[in-house]
């Protein structure tokens, strides 16, 4: 029995278009060898929204949502085929020193709230009741610094579209309807080199970035580089600019010296965000790369599915067709290591 038929045009969409928030935990995990841990997590799967209103219900003025997303591979072996139409492992990009690179993860919980109390029990209600079925992989709290700023020091996610266009942006429609209702998201950890970004002067990151430190606004393109952040995130096909959502949170241990931003982007395909990864890393045209990468280095890479809500509450009443016999293996075990970017267009980490 297959539970594509549960991704129809009347599919409720889980929450990837909620609205920001002050908080957020990102956890990646891996399903551990076994059918048993297979079926705890289909199980699971089921369950979730339930557990999610349990959590939800004790501060319900507190914003609390989770979506959940599911590897190329995790996928393969809990619901077999059909798989979403471009599901894939993460696609590395190496160019020079500068890598986007793919890491183990099967499963993706963006937790968000307005308190981070609410987002960290709803993670250890997640993890208690995966149990022995999976195991952490990465795990991230992320918080808003002031005005919605990066640690950088500029606004993040200025462009990002609001409203119809949020939700056309993000969710699948005729284009996959077995799969309707869904969306695909891509995270990346990235920690920056504040003190040698810090040492530049603010003209020269205004010019990496695309836009005024201060007041947030666009550069106009006789003084904006082609090699600004902003210049390289906007793809245009046929007269249209396609976008992606991005939710994105700074996060650190100042003690450490650790500081850095969390990625996250949302779509309808995967193909917007890999072309804009392949512009940043790469160059448009090769070589004129974006030059924030001079001052940051990403640590995860993952590509995953976000199910409609419709079709996780069928989830645990299935069996997968066609699923391989084989134990689970991460995404990064599997990966091609092929660029396989496609001719859609979109919007990277801030614009």
């Amino acid at each position: 029995m297959s539970l594509s038929t549960t991704g129809s045009p009347g599919a409720v969409p889980q929450p990837v278009a909620a609205p920001l928030t002050a908080a957020a935990i990102f956890l990646v995990l891996e399903i551990n060898p076994g059918p048993e841990h297979l079926d705890a997590v289909r199980s699971f799967c089921a369950d979730f929204s339930a557990l999610l209103r349990a959590v939800d219900f004790r501060e319900p003025d507190a914003g609390l949502t989770c979506a959940l997303g599911i590897g190329a591979n995790a996928w393969d072996q809990l619901f077999g085929s059909p798989r979403p139409a471009e599901l894939h492992p993460f696609r590395e990009i190496r160019a020079g020193a500068r890598q986007a690179v793919s890491t183990p993860g099967d499963l993706l919980f963006h937790i968000r709230a307005q308190r981070m109390d609410l987002c960290f029990e709803l993670a250890t209600q997640i993890m208690d009741r995966l149990g022995r079925a999976a195991s952490p992989a990465d795990e991230v709290h992320g918080f808003r610094y002031f005005d919605n700023r990066d640690l950088l020091g500029f606004v993040d996610g200025t462009e990002n579209p609001r409203g119809d266009e949020a939700v056309n942006a993000v969710l699948i429609g005729d284009e996959d309807p077995a799969f309707a209702g869904g969306s695909y998201v891509i995270v990346q950890k990235y920690v920056h080199d504040l003190q040698a970004w810090n040492a530049l002067p603010t003209e020269t990151q205004e010019r990496i970035i695309g836009r005024k430190k201060l007041s947030d606004v666009e550069l106009d393109d006789a003084d904006k580089p082609t090699s600004a952040h902003n210049a390289l995130n906007v793809i245009v096909e046929n007269g249209e600019e396609k976008q992606i959502l991005r939710d994105n949170m700074p996060f650190g241990r100042a003690g450490q010296g650790e500081f850095g931003t969390y990625f996250i982007g949302y779509s309808r395909s995967p193909r917007i965000i890999e072309e804009m990864l392949e512009n940043m890393f790469v160059g448009r045209p090769p070589g004129n790369y974006d030059r924030l990468l001079d001052f940051s280095q990403a640590l995860t890479g993952n590509l995953f599915f976000v199910p409609s809500a419709t079709f996780l509450d069928a989830a645990g009443a299935a069996a997968p067709e066609a699923a391989p016999a084989e134990s689970i293996q991460s995404s990064a075990a599997k990966n091609d290591g092929s660029l396989g970017i496609g001719s859609l267009k979109g919007d990277f980490l801030r614009e």
